[in-house]
């Protein structure tokens, strides 16, 4: 701003300074997608996770039940 220059508060300037000033505020994502940030529903039936169950995940309820008797 030029010292001669009065300030103007940006409610009272005209809209292409405002939209001006508001572009430059504005940032890029860059390489981040945020379409992608989604975490899955921990309700919904997942296809993969069933297909990959091991043997390995029923071991300690089985060694619990030959321990109790």
């Amino acid at each position: 701003m030029k010292p001669t220059q009065k300030y103007v508060p940006l409610t009272k300037q005209s809209k292409r300074k405002q939209r001006e000033f508001y572009a430059k505020q504005r940032q890029d994502w860059g390489s981040i997608n945020p379409a992608t940030k989604q975490a899955p529903n921990g309700k919904a039936y997942n296809r993969k996770k069933s297909k990959h169950r091991h043997s390995s995940d029923f071991e300690p309820c089985l060694d619990f039940y030959l321990l109790k008797f």
